[in-house]
């Protein structure tokens, strides 16, 4: 056994070097959350993570939550639903998630949040000065700085407390699979040594395959050229040793792009500045799409301009909203954030024909919808002026593992498979098949209810 070949499937040894009730593959949210619902559930708990800390996509993302009914919406004034946050997610995906779990996770996120808030002290609040697409209600929940680091640090030091071990710079390789029945795996250290793992359940937590080239191209070749924005530890073990199973693998062409990451800083330009007003232009300072359709979907749209970027274009009142966000406060202090007083003045800094840019500025509508079929309804956009290079990016894959609503992984016929579990970007989600089916958190939602569910589930020994 080695650590150069594929993640593959293999019997079991004659003896494992180590064994525990629950055993988790990845220390990000996904695998944090299970890891603290699995402690609380009575459960001998470890997790293993291949990098040197607890990072991961959580790290890189903005680390918000979508979830209704909180006790911080409410605090806020805000009424929602479990079934309206359902439709939202259906509606995006155009139906064609399963009904089922899509109910779950939107049941399911509200108590996720208030028990990680009122159980580990998590200090979540609702974003309420801005809408996401696709959302009918703010219901997006993020901590202080609203950032992923924040986030994933904030569980670790949950875990910690609750005295949960986390053992880094362990990658796992071979799942050890006997009578059908998960039974363990191997992991391997960056100096190639090997431990063997026994558990009576193992929960993958190890996100998708957006760091394995091979199969994005495979499974999404319109992506395949943009900026990976994502963790490169996602290699993909989830839907390979999937494939090794037989087991039911869902919506692999499904993912969530960015069409908003600074270029070349390659730093998170929130869609905050689009939402609240702005808009985005190409080379030659004119609009090309309605933006109101989504970031992810904006991947595509910007890659398609020549060069493969765009401008961010908005104002010092959208800068002011954006700047809650640390990675927005970030690419200014980086100088990719530009300033003028005029339109003109700001195309000069971009290096776009001012006399353009002026006039789609001055064109568009207040209050109104344009031709691309966007509605506007904020103010319209006012001096100083800003504006940022951008392009488009992959954050993370959509599909994977078919689970139930107990985080089961299943086969093609339904039936699970004996001791594993699946969670995040493991998962197959809720975001459809392609890229406009996602709805803004839709990943960590993922993450935080599918973890939260698998480590709540007993499997009893066999």
């Amino acid at each position: 056994m080695t650590p150069d070949s594929d993640p593959h499937i293999a019997p079991p040894p004659a003896r494992f070097d180590i064994a525990c009730q629950t055993l988790i593959i990845g220390a990000g949210a996904c695998g944090l959350v299970a890891a603290l619902a699995a402690r609380e559930a009575g459960q001998e708990v470890l997790v293993i993570e291949a990098d040197a800390l607890p990072r991961g996509s959580t790290a890189l993302s903005a680390g918000l939550i979508p979830a209704p009914g909180t006790a911080m919406q409410r605090a806020a004034g805000i009424e929602d639903s479990a079934t309206l946050f359902a439709q939202d997610i259906q509606a995006k995906a155009k139906g064609q998630n399963d009904p089922d779990l899509v109910e779950t996770l939107a049941a399911g996120a509200g108590p996720v949040i208030d028990w990680l808030a009122e159980r580990h002290g998590l200090p979540f609040s609702v974003v309420t000065d801005f809408d996401y697409p696709g959302h009918s209600r703010r219901r997006m929940h993020g901590l202080p700085s609203r950032s992923g680091e924040e986030l994933i640090d904030a569980l670790r030091q949950a875990c910690e407390a609750e005295g949960i071990d986390i053992v880094c710079f362990r990658r796992a390789h071979i799942l050890h699979m006997e009578d059908g029945r998960v039974r363990g795996v191997t992991v391997f250290g960056p100096d190639g040594s090997s431990e063997t793992i026994a558990c009576d359940r193992l929960i993958l937590a190890c996100n998708g395959f957006g760091g394995n080239r091979q199969l994005v191209t495979d499974h999404m070749p319109e992506i395949r050229e943009a900026l990976w924005f994502g963790h490169d530890g996602n290699r993909g073990e989830a839907v390979l040793w999937g494939e090794a199973l037989g087991a039911d693998l869902r919506h692999l062409g499904a993912y969530q792009g960015h069409g908003n990451v600074a270029h070349p800083h390659g730093i998170l330009i929130t869609w905050a500045v689009i939402t609240s007003g702005g808009v985005q232009v190409n080379r030659d300072g004119l609009r090309f799409w309605d933006e109101s359709q989504g970031y992810s979907e904006a991947a595509r749209a910007v890659l398609a301009q020549p060069g493969g970027e765009a401008f961010a274009v908005f104002d010092a009142r959208i800068a002011g909203i954006a700047r809650q966000f640390e990675d927005f406060r970030r690419a200014e202090a980086a100088g990719a954030i530009k300033q003028a007083e005029t339109p003109e003045a700001l195309a000069r800094l971009l290096g776009l024909p001012p006399e353009t840019l002026a006039h789609t500025l001055r064109n568009l509508p207040q209050n109104g919808t344009d031709a691309f079929g966007r509605t506007f309804a904020t103010p319209p956009l006012a001096p100083p002026f800003c504006g940022v290079r951008v392009t488009g990016a992959l954050f993370h894959t959509q599909g994977g593992l078919c689970t139930d609503t107990r985080a089961r992984v299943l086969h093609p016929d339904g039936t699970p498979v004996p001791g594993l579990y699946a969670g995040g970007g493991a998962a197959c989600g809720v975001s459809g098949s392609g890229d406009s089916g996602y709805l803004s958190g839709n990943g960590l939602l993922s993450a935080v209810v599918l973890g939260w569910i698998a480590g709540s589930c007993s499997e009893p020994p066999s």
